[in-house]
């Protein structure tokens, strides 16, 4: 059974965010497509997806020094399992859709936390004598972001996303747009219209 893990990089719902009218319209047709795959859905702001700080690289320092588990902190070893758990629920997926809005030239900082959870040596990824190889194979990913502006995946959060995946293995990367709006406001329906399509399409061959 195919798993696809979706993953919502924004606090607001469909009625208000363009990334997630877009998300949310294409899990709808991805079901009626899809009806026997799994769908999990991870929305970054209500599940708690822990950032690399002081206790996680503490408490990776100690692990490889041969320290036990069950020796670090509470919060330590809460923290860690999160994070490990999150490594594993990418590695058993099969598809990912992420979406999220442009913020700033940037990506969300809670976006980037999952990524790193995702992007772990030994794990997705292995160091060679040739530099870093891919760990993981056969994955696909859909990334939906929405730009006031135009940049036509140029810009460097579409840039990021996109690397970062082909660099743990995910080679197969397509990207969904929906820019311009606040440039040109007075197309605003039709730009809508058109990525909302594009939606329907790709959930037709994701």
């Amino acid at each position: 059974m195919t798993q696809l893990l979706a993953i919502k990089a924004h606090p607001m719902t469909g009625e208000t965010s363009r990334s997630v009218r877009l998300f949310d319209e294409f899990l709808d047709a991805y079901r009626k497509a899809n009806p026997d795959d799994t769908i999990t859905i991870v929305n970054l702001y209500e599940e708690a997806i822990p950032e690399i700080d002081g206790e996680i690289l503490l408490a990776w320092q100690q692990l490889r020094s041969g320290t036990d588990f069950s020796t670090l902190s509470a919060s330590q070893q809460a923290k860690i399992k999160a994070f490990d758990a999150s490594t594993a629920q990418f590695l058993a997926a099969d598809k990912i859709v992420i979406s999220n809005a442009l913020w700033n030239l940037n990506i969300p900082t809670r976006l980037k936390a999952w990524f790193d959870t995702i992007n772990v040596a030994g794990k997705t990824f292995r160091y060679t004598e040739t530099g870093p190889v891919p760990m993981t194979e056969g994955k696909k990913a859909l990334h939906i972001q929405s730009n006031g502006g135009v940049y036509q995946g140029q810009d460097f959060a579409s840039q990021y996303v996109k690397q970062i995946l082909q660099f743990v293995g995910v080679a197969e990367v397509e990207q969904l747009f929906v820019e311009g709006i606040d440039h040109h406001p007075e197309q605003g329906e039709a730009i809508m219209a058109e990525a909302s399509a594009k939606a329907q399409e790709l959930a037709q061959t994701f």
